[in-house]
Order: C-alpha cells, then structure tokens, then sequence
C-alpha cells in the first residue's frame, strides 16, 4: 500500500477529489429524486397533492437531522468507515423505497434516506482536510461542483428515468449507485482517524453552540449562508409561479428544464475555489455577492423575456455557488480540528434560510407578483453586501491554517 498523504504536504490526487465529488453528487441527489415524481406516487398510492408533498418535507427534515446530529460524528469518529456506512445504508434505503408496499413504508425510507445522504456533508470538511492549503479552495470548488450537478441532475434525471422504466427504477438505481460509491471510497482510502477521539457524543453536539459563540467569522458566514440560499429557494419556487402563469403558460416538464441553466453553478465553483487559493478571498467574495442583486435585477427584467430571465439565473447561480465556496473556504479554516461541527453549524443555517425563502416566496408572489418577489430578493442580497463590507475586516490578521502533523488521507489500498 502506498504511503497514506500527509495533511499539508502532498498534493490530493485529482482522482480522488473527482471520486468525491461523484459521491458527493450523487448522495445528495437522494433526496431530489423525488420532486418529479409526485404524481405518479400520489396516484399510485392514491394521495392527494398535499399529501405527496408532505412526503418531500419529510426527507428534508430527515436531512436536517442528519445534518444536526450525524455530521458532527466526522469530528469523532473514524471518517471512512462513517462515510462508506453512511452509503451502504443509504443504498439500502433507497432499495427499500423501491420496493415500497405502501405509503407508510415508502415514508419512513424516505426520512432514512434523507438522514444518510448527509454523508455528501461529511465529506466536504473531509476533502478541506486532505488537501494542501494550496489547493483547498480548487478541491472544495470541484466537491461542491459535484453536490450542485446532482441536485439539479436529479430532478432532470429522476423525471426521465420514470418515464421510462417506472418511479421505483429510479430508486432501485439510486440504491446501486450508493453501493458502488461505498466500495470504490473504501477501496481509494486508508483509515482516517478522527480529529477528537476522545470526545463524547453529547459533548460535540454541545460544542457546535460553542463554535458559534466564539467565532465571529462563522456567524457572519452563516448569516451570508442563510440569505444566500434564502434568496436561492425564492428564485426557484418563485419562478414555477412565473413560468406556468401568462405570457409563458408552460407545462411542467419545460419548467423543469430551465433547472438545466443553474449547471452554470458548478462551472464557477473551481474558479471560486482557485481565487481563495490565490490569497483573493475578500475581493471575490464581493464580486460574488454583487452577482446576486444583478441577478435579481435581470430577473426583474425577464419577466416577458426568456433569454434575459435565462441569463439572469446564470449570474445568480453564479454568485451563490461562487459565495458558497468561498464561504466554506473561510470557516473550515477556523477550527482544523472540528471542521464536521462548524459544517454542521453552517449547513444548518442555509438549510433554514432555504425553508424559509421558499414560504417567503410563496406569500410574495401572491402578494405581489413576480416583480415583488425580485424587488425582495434584491433588497435582501444588498443587504447581505452590506453587512460583508462591515464585517469583512473580522478575518484580518487571522493566521492562515498550517500543516498540522501527518493524517492519515488519500492512501488507495
């Protein structure tokens, strides 16, 4: 077995961070598959609407669960093993939601689901810990690429699949993909020990409150979080008002290709990833926050157009995904040794913003309409510049994260 790479030194083999990325992608893509397919389950089991959508609430509060109370498990335990049970039993989660007799099954799978495809989660902070500090932030962008393309990849391919194989193919795959991600990640990895062996369960939950008491940096990064995937949950339910109302009148499947548009996301992921490598975090940072609000202005502006309301949820995705790295860059290098626990923190924060720019767009548009739901987007993202150039200056004189001793990584068996 090769010598396992040392945190800080060698470099994390491309290899590597692309196969995170896949599971990555692909973990989180568990608990989108199921969006597009709510009408054939609601008439299958003979639901209602809101019933079958109760059952995509449920998988993301197993999701929040996950991230509350099995992400801070990277900090304690050892991480590959974490990971590649995380998968295994997410793989059979998903057989069992493919093999659902029932509706009450079918629900219960789907909150293990959600709760286990946390393991993308885990793997993030893990990917920060791996590789050199010259080449965490590319490492993070391309990891984050991969989230981004199966969140949007899994409405797209979850609705073709059904189509022509039927709903429960779509699990049935989902439950193999989990499978072969777990061997392949144990094959790549040696043994990664935990940060805090010795720390108690109970004590690294109640550590998560601390981090955030004590860590300016990260309480500005969750605020910036929640308003940025606040503004990104508006975006996107309010565009389905928009684009199934007049002049577009367009049926569900058209709507759901306009999802195609934030694959831009991904691509600026690496380049936000190389500018925090380059020592230009703040300045871009900035740039990607004014991307925000531009984009809620072309958005105001596509209201009867579609290529300018196209270009608009470029630019948007653009500063979300530029902002996330970016984000993630700046709090994994505040705790090296509780990166799973101030993820959890973070996350969590963008998770709430996300639930709650989806019911502010709803009440908005109902309200107002579509210019409403932009005039409130934007107002909310120059906020978010606002309080990034009062608090920017919170990271100066912060000593830049250095090697610690030689951890276990990227050792392929």
């Amino acid at each position: 077995m090769p010598e396992p790479a040392a945190r800080g030194s060698n470099r994390l083999p491309p290899s590597l961070v692309a196969m995170f990325a896949l599971a990555g992608g692909l973990a989180v893509a568990n608990i989108y598959y199921l969006q597009p397919l709510l009408d054939v389950i609601a008439d299958e089991f003979g639901l209602s609407a809101a019933a079958a959508g109760i059952l995509v609430a449920i998988t993301q509060v197993g999701y929040l669960f996950g991230l509350l109370f099995l992400v801070p498990l990277g900090d304690m335990v050892e991480r590959r093993g974490l990971i590649c049970g995380c998968l295994v039993l997410a793989g059979l989660a998903a057989a069992i939601c493919a093999a659902a007799p029932g509706v009450a099954v079918l629900a219960g799978a789907l909150v293990a689901l959600g709760v286990l495809s946390v393991a993308a989660q885990v793997m993030v902070p893990l990917v920060s810990t791996l590789a050199s500090d010259e080449e965490r932030g590319q490492a993070l962008g391309t990891v984050m690429s991969g989230l981004v393309i199966g969140i949007i990849g899994a409405r797209v391919v979850g609705g073709g699949i059904s189509e022509l194989i039927g709903w429960r193919s779509v699990y049935g795959l989902a439950a193999a993909a989990m499978l072969l991600m777990a061997l392949m990640l144990r094959r790549a990895l040696a043994p990664l020990p935990p940060p805090l062996a010795d720390t108690g369960y109970g004590e690294a939950l109640r550590s998560v409150g601390q981090l955030v008491r004590e860590e300016p940096v990260l309480r500005q990064r969750m605020v910036l979080a929640a308003i940025g995937f606040g503004t990104f949950s508006m975006l996107w339910t309010g565009l389905t008002f928009l684009l199934s109302d007049s002049p577009f009148e367009f049926n569900e499947g058209v709507i759901g290709l306009f999802g195609l548009a934030g694959v831009a996301g991904a691509l600026i992921a690496p380049v936000s990833g190389r500018l925090v490598d380059r020592g230009h975090a703040r300045l871009a940072l900035t740039g990607f926050v004014v991307m925000l609000s531009v984009g809620w202005g072309l958005l105001a502006l596509g209201r009867s157009s579609v290529v300018v309301l196209v270009i608009g949820i470029v630019v948007f995705d653009f500063g979300v995904t530029g902002s996330q790295i970016n984000h993630q860059a700046a709090i994994y290098a505040l705790r090296p040794d509780a990166r799973s626990r101030v993820n959890t923190a973070f996350m969590s924060s963008a998770f709430f913003g996300m639930a709650a720019g989806s019911v502010l767009a709803s009440l908005l548009f109902e309200a107002g309409g579509w210019y409403l739901v932009c005039a409130v987007g934007a107002g909310l993202c120059l906020g978010a510049l606002a309080l990034w150039v009062a608090t920017s200056h919170l990271e100066e004189g912060r000593p830049r994260v250095q090697p610690g001793p030689a951890e276990p990584g990227s050792a392929a068996g």
